[in-house]
């Protein structure tokens, strides 16, 4: 007997799915839902028994008539959707029902997002878990000053379901669509969640406006160390998610860092994206980076970080995933397996280690040259930026050929390290190397990463450590920065406390870090203000490596060249005309006075 062979009309991940049960679900086609029905109690049953039985979640679209239009199958967590066309002033004419196998009915941040950009009619989740029904997540779109926002529910059984007014619903959103000018809000709005100490959270709550995100909350809990399952305890997770849905956030930001399987329970309890504070440090790193090195270096860190928590990135696997802890420099996609990382953080390394023997080449010639080197570090956003590009300005000799490296008043404005010549007023040059800012729980993987960069640091003559001394965490934002030298083995350098924003800090915390770094030479600027800038460059001037010495030169008038040369590169003490030519006493680097061997006299 000649078996005839058709096409199932289920989409997505069938895989090892028996074609028994993918004929079951095709058979949902023939069945027609009543007008403004959302789902019958009958279809999620069924789709719940098959959902539990293959472990996948299963996806209904449904149009206004009641047509199931389209069935996809995907994994535990995701699926992909129908194609759905997306019109200006109005809905799409289409609703998504799915199952959500992990037993949560609550719909997920990915959930949320498809309804605003394709803007359904409705998502609906129904929960399920042992071939039962646990609840039914049901969101549909609103609007609030002109912006679409979304109203949510969660039902316990499906007669609170059946007495929602659907239509009712429908026709409002869609004559407010038409009569006003729509703004699709795709910024994202983050709760901030700890559990060290308040301060932490300011200071992520900085580190989230460097990334655009709008901070609508803080959530704290006071506890010695985080649980191992869910970051938080597990009442305070559920308490984090009803305070999440009131501040309308649609991501959550940990101040610590999460291992994988934490990301994923608190995007389960939540269904909210959640990323830490390392993955918001990789992306500002990522955004702000521009030379080819920090670029690599970023991205060598990103797949670093990942590479140990795959399983914690379920809910932004989508394809509507997106946004912050999703981008990059030279991207990946998170569904890239180890041995793939692997390969690529091979390959950036040996990039870096090309680049890091160009950067050698660089600081053997101005070894050779004989010029000493300055490095400033510093705490993130202390002024490190404004004081370079100062110095740069006022003291570079070729100013007008060089540009100012970005400084605005944010964490990690500047990633890529740039060093220029300044001369100083007794005719010396010296290189001035500005670096990566530093910070509190800095991941380890970015210190790694940024090795090759901070180098400039571990080679440098004397070290200016730039404090913002007008914050109040000056103190513990130094003790940050002394850590990160401490592991560049660059603790014992000769180095000058450089209290910027001095205009700022009142005599109280002036006072309190002097008292406290009292063996360091501390000089207050203000490099906003251009104030003491002079103070600082003579501290400089006598903590540099004496390399100089006073020779007296008779040079011949013949030889007048070399007159201007002693001008230019030297400190004239005594200048006289002789007969035999002219006179000068100066004091001298190494390379002038080789220069002008010849013309020495006792």
């Amino acid at each position: 007997m000649k078996q005839s062979w058709r096409k199932i009309m289920i989409y997505g991940n069938t895989e090892g799915i028996k074609e028994f049960t993918l004929q079951q679900l095709e058979q949902l086609y023939e069945i027609k839902l009543n007008k403004g029905q959302l789902i019958s109690e009958e279809i999620a049953i069924f789709l719940a028994n098959i959902s539990t039985k293959i472990n996948k979640e299963i996806n209904l679209c449904i149009d206004r008539n009641g047509n199931i239009t389209e069935i996809s199958i995907g994994d535990s967590s995701t699926v992909s959707l129908p194609f759905i066309p997306v019109y200006e002033k109005k809905l799409s004419g289409k609703r998504i029902v799915h199952t959500h196998p992990n037993g949560n009915p609550k719909l997920s941040s990915v959930d949320i997002s498809a309804l605003l950009k394709l803007k359904l009619d409705a998502i609906l989740a129904i929960g399920c878990v042992e071939e039962k029904v646990t609840g039914i997540g049901l969101a549909l779109c609103n609007l609030e000053e002109d912006v679409i926002h979304y109203e949510e529910y969660l039902y316990s059984s499906f007669e609170e379901l059946e007495n929602f007014p659907f239509l009712e619903k429908l026709q409002s959103i869609e004559t407010a669509l038409r009569r006003k000018n729509i703004v699709e809000d795709e910024k994202e709005y983050a709760v901030l969640v700890g559990i060290d100490s308040k301060t932490s959270l300011q200071e992520l709550e900085e580190l989230a406006y460097a990334c655009n995100i709008e901070v609508v909350g803080h959530f704290f809990q006071n506890r010695s160390k985080a649980d191992k399952v869910l970051f938080l305890g597990p009442g305070k997770a559920r308490e984090l998610s009803l305070f999440q849905q009131i501040k309308r956030a649609n991501l959550i930001i940990a101040d610590e860092e999460l291992s994988g399987l934490q990301v994923k329970n608190l995007e389960e309890v939540t269904g909210c994206k959640v990323i830490d504070r390392t993955t918001l440090i990789l992306e500002i790193f990522a955004r702000r980076a521009r030379s080819r090195e920090a670029k690599i270096q970023v991205e060598l860190a990103q797949l670093k970080y990942r590479s140990n928590r795959l399983i914690g990135y379920g809910v932004t696997m989508s394809r509507l995933g997106g946004g912050v802890g999703s981008k990059g420099p030279g991207e990946k996609k998170l569904e890239i397996d180890r041995r793939r990382i692997r390969e690529n953080i091979s390959f950036l390394k040996k990039e870096l280690e090309n680049i890091k023997k160009t950067r050698s080449v660089q600081r053997e010639k101005r070894e050779n040259s004989n010029i000493p080197k300055i490095s400033l570090v510093g705490y993130t956003n202390v002024g490190k930026s404004t004081l370079r590009n100062l110095l740069a300005a006022e003291y570079n000799p070729n100013s007008n050929t060089k540009e100012d490296v970005f400084a605005e008043n944010m964490l990690f404005a500047t990633l890529d390290t740039t060093t220029r010549t300044i001369l100083l007023d007794d005719k010396r040059l010296i290189s001035l190397t500005d670096t990566v800012g530093f910070i509190r729980k800095l991941p380890h993987d970015l210190i790694e990463a940024f090795k090759s960069t901070l180098e400039e640091v571990i080679f440098s003559d004397l070290i200016l450590h730039v404090v913002d001394s007008s914050s109040e965490e000056a103190l513990s934002q130094m003790e940050a920065v002394y850590q990160v030298l401490e592991e560049l083995q660059c603790q014992n350098k000769k180095n000058i406390l450089v209290l910027n924003k001095c205009d700022l800090a009142s005599p109280e915390q002036i006072l309190s870090i002097r008292e406290k770094y009292s063996h360091i030479t501390a000089v207050e600027i203000s490099a906003k203000e251009h104030k003491n800038i002079d103070v600082l460059l003579e501290e400089i001037k006598k903590e540099l490596p004496q390399n100089t010495k006073t020779c007296m030169y008779l040079i011949p008038y013949s030889d007048s060249s070399m007159v201007a040369y002693l001008h230019k590169t030297s400190t004239i003490q005594e200048e006289k005309y002789e007969a035999e030519g002219t006179f000068i006493k100066a004091i001298v680097n190494q390379e002038t006075e080789n220069r002008c061997k010849q013309f020495e006299i006792e």
